[in-house]
């Protein structure tokens, strides 16, 4: 049954089962209300956990049956957009790339996703999100003075760089395909979108608002004023008082007012976050966090993925829910006329192959072919 609701209501996705940054684009159209249909694999298992498959529907689709591109077709033939994550070339020797589905339907948006494009030296190798932002320069302008690189987890390559991209990019090519009548190929790199999302950082570089060597900027943990601190419990809080009246205000409630050297002099940095670290480190956590709530000073609690749940801002907008005793980010952005629906339930390999074969009219010989694997 399909899920009502959503800026998306009606849009029709096939994603072709991958990892990472492709599922979570898949994820982040379903969660604004398009009919996301998967296709898995005849091997694939599980699931119950991906979140990156909540809200989409799965079938299984043995691409190497004689009939398995021509099922995948019969999808595509109703879609109004594909998305794959797989290597340059793989989907056309599969029997599924853009020009095999353009002859069925011309309108198709396709949506590719990979770490290095479709063309340059590196497109047919292997890499993962730590290597695309680290030819970016983007990996190497994250850490402390003196200290390597600091690796975000995959969220700036994969997951900022690619898969945010690739649902800009598919949103676009939409836009465009209802005026032409005609589909096109989104080709999405992360390497491209983690160096655009690095556009700022490369306009401070030019005009020498931004040195190479890490830790030493305005927003690097450069600035004291621009950083974490330890508290007494061993937790720490964020500090990003950046405009002087927020400055100002971090300073009063520290109690250090008149007692700190000039922050405007990068001279007086060392001895000011020594100021900072130790004064800090007085109070806890929870501490801190009653000093300065409701105010200005840009100080926040850093809290772990659990904690956050429990923030009472995180709680009022419900940015985090629960479903079937899962935590869970809610579907994001949000909209005043057609709000998103619930988080839909992570999607079991192959088991809305009736389902997907009524509404997405699938031919009954089709389905009947082994192509979808046994019936359920």
């Amino acid at each position: 049954m399909t899920r009502t609701g959503g800026p998306l209501a009606g849009v029709k996705v096939v994603e072709l089962a991958g990892l990472g940054p492709a599922p979570f684009c898949a994820m982040l159209l379903a969660d604004l209300g398009a009919d996301v249909v998967r296709v898995d694999r005849p091997t694939a298992s599980g699931g119950e956990g991906d979140l990156l498959n909540r809200g989409k529907r799965s079938v299984q689709v043995d691409l190497k049956h004689e009939r398995g591109a021509e099922a995948v077709l019969a999808l595509v033939a109703q879609a109004d957009v594909l998305l794959e994550g797989l290597r340059p070339g793989v989907t056309e020797r599969l029997g599924v790339g853009p020009e095999q589905c353009w002859a069925v339907n011309s309108k198709l948006v396709y949506g590719r996703m990979t770490g290095w494009g479709q063309q340059g030296p590196l497109a047919p190798t292997a890499g993962h999100d730590i290597d695309y932002i680290a030819l970016t320069g983007m990996l190497h302008a994250i850490g402390r003075q003196g200290g390597p690189p600091q690796v975000p987890a995959n969220l700036l390559g994969d997951f900022g760089g690619g898969a945010m991209y690739l649902a800009v990019g598919v949103l676009a090519a939409l836009l465009e395909a209802r005026t032409s009548g005609r589909g096109q190929v989104v080709d999405a790199a992360i390497v491209d979108g983690a160096a655009h999302l690095g556009a700022m950082l490369f306009g401070f570089l030019g005009t020498g608002g931004w040195k190479t060597e890490r830790g030493t900027n305005l927003l690097d943990t450069g600035a004291p004023y621009y950083d974490v601190y330890e508290t007494a419990d061993g937790e720490h809080v964020s500090v990003g008082a950046l405009e002087p009246q927020f400055y100002a205000e971090l300073v009063e409630r520290l109690g250090l007012a008149g007692a700190v050297p000039d922050r405007d002099d990068p001279a007086n940095w060392p001895r000011l976050r020594e100021i900072f670290a130790e004064t800090f480190r007085q109070r806890t956590r929870q501490e801190w966090t009653e000093v300065f709530d409701g105010s200005d000073a840009c100080v926040a609690p850093v809290l772990s993925m659990t904690e956050a749940e429990a923030h009472p801002h995180m709680s009022a907008r419900e940015t985090l829910v629960r479903r079937d005793g899962v935590l869970q980010p809610a579907p994001a952005p949000r909209f005043s006329r057609t709000p998103n629906p619930e988080p839909g339930p992570v999607a079991v390999p192959g088991s809305h192959t009736g389902d997907v074969a009524r509404d997405w009219a699938v031919p009954h010989d089709l389905l009947d072919s082994g192509a979808f694997g046994p019936k359920r």
